[in-house]
């Protein structure tokens, strides 16, 4: 056990010097880029409110997900350890499965599961589980698998942005599928060219992806909160605003809320 949580001990090592910051911290900058994952999630529950409270209060356990894998990265890049790397990995993981649990389309769900979500909520976690544990197997690749499974998320995303009539929603698709396409750039050279990068001494996209991912995630999650709304309570006329100012459509923060508030709030269960 002791050599799992030793510093180093992870077969994953990215392109910024070890400890050329700081003796303590490995990975300096690729620590304290993780900064979003703990600032913007508590905005999004403050946000999510009126959301949670009739639609899905499920929609905090991503945004506290979103936390975790903030967590886990930084302890990751501080350390170079391989719990850190499993932990940072597995709650990535987690969200993914958590994100498509909650949102994936009901149209498209197998029939045994059309009239109950919570047995196909029940079937990701079990399955969330089950991978969690085969992620421990061969650590070096579990990064890649982890990116070619969030292929699936966003072709579904633009899947249902063609199905969208909102300019404001389809917008920030386009700046999603951007921002992601930005991250996974930065990935993959920070991963294959590490040598090109540091001989300009720029061996920092890592920090990049950091950046980049969490906008790319955080929006995804906003646009399929945006898409279940409008599936399970058109008539309370959803909305996408952004905070602090709603014309600040590049700048703000996106989210989710009601113009019209029913009694009752709807059920969880399909």
């Amino acid at each position: 056990m002791t050599g799992v949580l030793a510093r180093g001990s992870s077969p994953v090592d990215w392109c910024e010097v070890n400890y050329g910051t700081s003796s303590v911290i490995a990975e300096f900058y690729n620590t304290i880029s993780n900064v979003l994952f703990f600032v913007i999630p508590p905005i999004l529950i403050y946000l999510f409110r009126r959301y949670a409270k009739q639609i899905s209060w499920e929609v905090n356990i991503i945004w506290v997900l979103l936390t975790v894998v903030g967590i886990s990265s930084a302890y990751f890049h501080a350390t170079l350890s391989l719990v850190g790397q499993l932990l940072d990995e597995i709650a990535i993981l987690w969200v993914i499965m958590a994100a498509l649990a909650i949102w994936f389309p009901k149209r498209y769900l197998p029939f045994v599961f059309q009239s109950n979500r919570a047995s196909f909520k029940l079937m990701m976690a079990v399955f969330a589980a089950v991978t969690s544990g085969l992620a421990c197997i061969v650590p070096a690749v579990n990064a890649f698998v982890l990116i070619f499974m969030g292929i699936p998320l966003a072709t579904l995303m633009f899947s249902e942005l063609n199905h969208c009539r909102c300019d404001r929603v389809i917008n920030l698709g386009l700046r999603c599928g951007l921002m992601l396409l930005i991250a996974m750039t930065m990935w993959f050279n920070d991963r294959l060219f590490c040598e090109f990068w540091s001989s300009i001494n720029f061996p920092y996209l890592h920090c990049g992806w950091h950046i980049m991912i969490f906008l790319a995630s955080y929006t995804c999650c906003v646009l399929f909160a945006y898409f279940d709304a409008q599936t399970k309570v058109p008539e309370q006329m959803p909305v996408l605003q952004f905070w602090p100012r709603d014309s600040w459509e590049r700048l703000g923060i996106p989210y989710v809320t009601l113009k019209l508030v029913a009694a009752k709030p709807v059920s969880t269960t399909y």
